[in-house]
């Protein structure tokens, strides 16, 4: 998943308090890392980002999830997805999936709070059946897409090989016709256009505006590498340039704003929805890890609120913060009424934002990932289990966190080896550091995560392998089921569409995580003996990568 940032813009209509807002808009971009933002690196030209930033409250604490799905769960229910089912992985476009279909979302509620409520962009929350769409989820209208990476152009989507389709979309019907305009314009106007015929004296407005940016495929308009033409790594030039379409967008929504009489009474909230791919042009540096990975440089996101109702301007916020924490905070400032939400993980941290005052929020769970094995184990943690939590300064990883590469700018026009494996040469000096199962780091001491303290502070590791455990007891089974060949954009026209009735049971069919027959295991077994089997493993390894650099 590259960068998603999410562009929240909260409006509240005058008739309501000012305390409470009479716009809202959240903006996500997806996969902008911890060093793809001027104000972090000068490099990278966004004026208008350090503006608004530098105005506002800049988030310096604040953590997403490593990939999109759960990420973007995570926003739009407020619950860790240990509750939604979605610990695993994304949702790609044939797996018939989506938000669990009993759970309350963020613009629903904000509906019942007298809220219009607007998704301009990307979803990636399943869409195998109606009710799965944006539309059935709490949004008046939806334009975007429905899958994961898609083109900025031809909006052409991919799962798997020949498994390709159209993917931009109108409500609910498929928006064809808008082939060769880029996709940040084409969002942007969009968006533009809900503010522009929207009365912000009737009704408040809420607005997600999810831009596919910075997301592979690299793609942009020729004008906007110019400025970037000294970089001689051309993924990371094209990458910035991608950037600073974002930062036209953000800069011609909140013109917007002030031109149709939201912006007095808005809250503008930015926020990336991953860490980075430094393999596709992004920079996490100086943090460890990438995105996909639980190291910082997967979850510790970009983000930052710009609002004339913040009490306390122009600061730098340090307290602990998570995307959970959205949900009840905006559902709060809508003047909504949060109680009728069960099982919220997020707190609502407006006073933290707005006036300074402590996080209620003192731990994250991360996520805990079985991996298709069930968490069974006399002790009190399997450390075997992919799984991450931050309680205070301290933060705790077990199982296979990611690769673990603090990785620099990619300022060479490719990857040679020898500066490229630099960390990894230091990383695999480390003692018994190929089978690990346990880190422990103080975080606010080492955010870059260079000195793991597990062998040193085992009295920490065994007060967070409990707080596990505690997480675990509540999680629902992962819920992951096998592609469906009916999703086949071929059956549909060519375009990603839902492919199951509304009057089929497929909710819930596979009861859990798919696991594959015994049948293919002994196929798998039976490849082994084949001559050319190093050679096939070896390409199915290199599709494995490419794929999930499109995730």
């Amino acid at each position: 998943m590259n960068w998603l940032i999410y562009l929240f813009i909260c409006l509240f209509s005058p008739i309501i308090p000012l305390n409470y807002a009479e716009y809202s808009g959240f903006s996500m971009i997806s996969d902008q890392g911890f060093n793809d933002i001027g104000y972090h690196n000068p490099t990278i030209k966004t004026p208008t980002l350090d503006k608004l930033a530098a105005e506002g409250v800049r988030l310096e604490n604040y953590y997403v999830q490593p990939i999109c799905t759960p990420s973007r769960s995570q926003l739009i229910t407020g619950r860790y997805q240990i509750h939604t089912g979605l610990q695993h992985s994304i949702i790609r476009p044939s797996q018939p999936s989506c938000l669990p279909s009993h759970m309350d979302t963020l613009p629903e509620r904000l509906h019942e709070a007298g809220y219009a409520t607007h998704m301009v962009g990307k979803w990636h929350l399943g869409f195998y059946r109606k009710a799965c769409l944006p539309t059935r989820k709490g949004f008046d209208s939806f334009f975007g897409s429905l899958t994961g990476s898609v083109d900025h152009y031809s909006y052409e989507s991919c799962d798997g090989p020949g498994v390709c389709g159209y993917d931009l979309h109108d409500g609910e019907g498929v928006a064809w016709g808008q082939e060769g305009k880029y996709s940040t314009t084409l969002f942007t106007q969009r968006a533009r256009k809900i503010l522009e015929s929207h009365d912000p004296k009737s009704r408040p407005l809420f607005l997600l505006l999810s831009l596919q940016a910075v997301h592979t495929p690299l793609q942009t308009p020729k004008s906007y590498i110019y400025p970037y033409r000294d970089m001689a790594n051309i993924a990371r030039r094209k990458l910035a340039a991608m950037v600073s379409t974002v930062d036209e967008a953000v800069r011609n929504v909140t013109y917007a704003l002030r031109k149709y009489g939201y912006y007095r009474n808005s809250v503008i909230i930015y926020s990336t929805d991953n860490g980075a791919q430094p393999f596709t042009g992004g920079s996490n540096w100086p943090l460890r890890g990438r995105k996909g990975t639980y190291w910082e440089g997967g979850i510790r996101g970009v983000a930052f609120v710009h609002s004339p109702l913040l009490k306390r301007r122009r600061r730098v916020s340090k307290d602990l913060l998570h995307i959970t924490d959205w949900f009840p905070t905006l559902v709060g400032l809508a003047g909504g009424n949060i109680s009728q939400s069960q099982g919220l993980d997020g707190f609502d941290v407006w006073p933290t934002i707005s006036e300074g005052k402590d996080s209620p929020r003192q731990e994250i769970l991360h996520n805990i990932d079985p991996l298709h094995k069930p968490v069974v184990q006399p002790s009190v943690w399997d450390t075997s289990v992919q799984a991450a939590i931050r309680v205070g300064d301290w933060k705790l990883l077990t199982g296979y966190p990611g690769h673990g590469d603090w990785v620099p700018p990619q300022v060479l026009p490719s990857l040679p080896g020898r500066w490229w494996n630099l960390e990894r040469d230091i990383l695999s000096h480390n003692k018994n550091s190929t089978h690990k199962t346990v880190w422990l780091f103080n975080i606010t001491a080492d955010p870059c995560e260079r000195q793991d303290l597990a062998d040193q502070r085992a009295d920490v590791v065994q007060q967070l392998l409990t707080r596990l455990a505690y997480y675990n007891r509540t999680a629902v089974p992962v819920y992951f089921p096998p592609d469906d060949p009916r999703a086949d954009p071929n059956q549909h026209g060519g375009a990603w569409v839902p492919w199951v009735d509304e009057e089929e049971d497929e909710e819930g069919k596979y009861n859990g995580v798919y696991k594959k027959s015994r049948n293919s295991k002994n196929k798998k077994q039976k490849k082994k003996k084949c001559p050319l089997c190093k050679l096939q493993s070896f390409f199915l390894k290199l599709n494995t990568g490419m794929m999930s650099n499109r995730i």
